[in-house]
């Protein structure tokens, strides 16, 4: 059983904050949790494969080819300034 100053010592090493009123109220909430988790280890699991989701289900995948023609030509048309196919961008970061 969490008491007050066992929350306030999990607290104090988790560095959150946690007073009187809170820390008695953490007690219970982390008894029941505690018991939930007890039931969990009682399952018997023996023989049970691990599973990635509940379902049997397979992902769609599309074919991983090109669909569409490349266009950079006509894309940096609007572009303000572009060398030899690239976008160039003013300088953000100051190197003195």
């Amino acid at each position: 059983m969490f008491d007050a100053a066992e929350v306030k010592r999990l607290a104090h090493l988790a560095r959150i904050a946690v007073d009187d009123t809170t820390a008695a109220n953490l007690g219970g909430e982390l008894d029941t949790i505690m018991k939930m988790v007890d039931e969990l280890k009682a399952a018997e699991v023996e023989g049970v494969e691990p599973m990635a989701h509940p379902l049997a289900l397979s992902q769609r995948l599309r074919a991983d080819a090109v669909t569409e023609a490349p266009e950079r030509d006509l894309y940096q048309q609007n572009a303000p300034d572009t060398v030899a196919g690239v976008y160039r961008v003013p300088r953000v970061i100051d190197r003195s």
